[in-house]
């Protein structure tokens, strides 16, 4: 039997997923020996309005790959406040001898990056689908939607989705939560502050992002609906009621979009495909964690395949992720859970305002904090 046709497979074209194929030129596995499938034309994924927050590693990884992208908007503060409760924290860029303690971007000129940066050589399929995915003991088949099939020695999942999109995990857990987000223009916005104010529903963000801010909040879906449902005017009113003075007022916000909130974690582990990103855990957006986690995944894969694009690598990467992976998860779901199930002002929430008080006078906690959302753990 004639041997794959790909050393590796990478099943989606997202930032992890471009990320890992350039990764993976770069430590010397030949670019005809990649494949990277994805369901949609680059062209739509470069016009994806989303917004997404990298962290200071982020970009360490992305500029390595000469995919960063220059309109990124850096993040030099971040303000943490309890709507209706004692205490606050700010983490400040200078306390730690960095530019920025991370940075807001639009979702398609990242892809554009990491697009322009690949090598001519790796075999590029989209849109194409992937409709079945066949486990041998020496490789693995990719069935596609046009007949086609490819086979891997390794196939790598990097597809990513929304939580009630993606295959039953060990760790699962619907938040009962909804995220409006849209971009919002405030009329003293500090410079480079980000917000994260936590509500008795959920924690609201805004990040900085050129002369406006990205929106993210967490709300439950009936209170979600309702104010998806009000015109500009009475939106701004409730979201100047939730978030106060500090960026001064509310002016205008741009179409509004939701999604639902939940946590998948922990799939099934298999010798020849591996999860990566959005595809191995889809976290609550709190901390904005989520796609830094997968650039982290992809960085430790890459070397990993490099050397040994066989079982042996996978069963690798994934006993080399379980520490970062756990602990970035473990605090994502404590912080998105424990902010927003007991009512405002009530003693839990009373303690959490003065647990974030203390975070503001104790630099070690807040140094560690700080670092784990920068770099992960190391």
């Amino acid at each position: 039997m004639s041997g794959p046709d790909f050393d590796i497979a990478i099943v989606g074209g997202g930032p992890v997923g471009l990320a890992l194929a350039g990764m993976l030129a770069a430590r010397g596995i030949s670019e005809r020996r990649i494949a990277l499938v994805d369901a949609k034309p680059v062209e739509v994924a470069t016009k994806d309005p989303r917004s997404l927050a990298l962290s200071f590693g982020s970009r360490q990884l992305l500029s390595g790959l000469h995919a960063w992208p220059a309109s990124a908007t850096p993040i030099t503060q971040i303000h943490v406040s309890r709507a209706g409760n004692f205490g606050r924290t700010l983490i400040d860029t200078h306390d730690y001898q960095l530019p920025a303690l991370g940075y807001v971007c639009r979702y398609g000129e990242l892809v554009q990056g990491l697009d322009a940066a690949l090598p001519a050589g790796i075999t590029l399929l989209r849109p194409a689908s992937v409709i079945e995915h066949r486990e041998r003991d020496d490789q693995v088949e990719l069935a596609l939607a046009d007949g086609q099939v490819l086979s891997a020695g390794i196939a790598v999942q990097a597809e990513g989705g929304v939580f009630g999109e993606q295959a039953a995990r060990k760790r699962q857990r619907d938040y009962e939560q909804v995220a409006i987000v849209a971009t919002v223009y405030a009329s003293a916005a500090p410079p480079g502050r980000a917000f994260e104010r936590f509500t008795g529903e959920g924690p609201l963000a805004l990040l900085p992002q050129g002369d406006a801010y990205a929106m993210v909040w967490c709300l439950r879906p009936d209170t979600a609906a309702r104010l998806l449902a009000l015109d500009e005017p009475g939106f701004l009113r409730e979201l100047q009621r939730t978030f106060g003075q500090r960026a001064g007022e509310f002016l205008r916000i741009g179409p509004r979009a939701s999604y639902p909130l939940g946590l998948n974690a922990d799939p099934e582990p298999s010798p020849r495909t591996v999860a990566i990103g959005n595809a191995a855990q889809t976290l609550h957006p709190v901390a904005g964690q989520g796609l830094n986690l997968g650039l982290r995944d992809a960085a430790v894969l890459a070397p990993l395949l490099a050397r040994t694009p066989s079982p042996d690598g996978v069963a690798g990467f994934e006993r080399l992720r379980r520490r970062d992976r756990g602990a970035t998860v473990g605090l994502t779901d404590l912080m998105a859970r424990a902010f927003a199930t007991a009512a405002s002002r009530s003693p839990s929430q009373s303690a959490l305002g003065l647990s974030l008080a203390l975070l503001d006078l104790l630099p070690h906690p807040r140094r560690l904090l700080a670092e784990q959302m920068m770099f992960g753990v190391r």
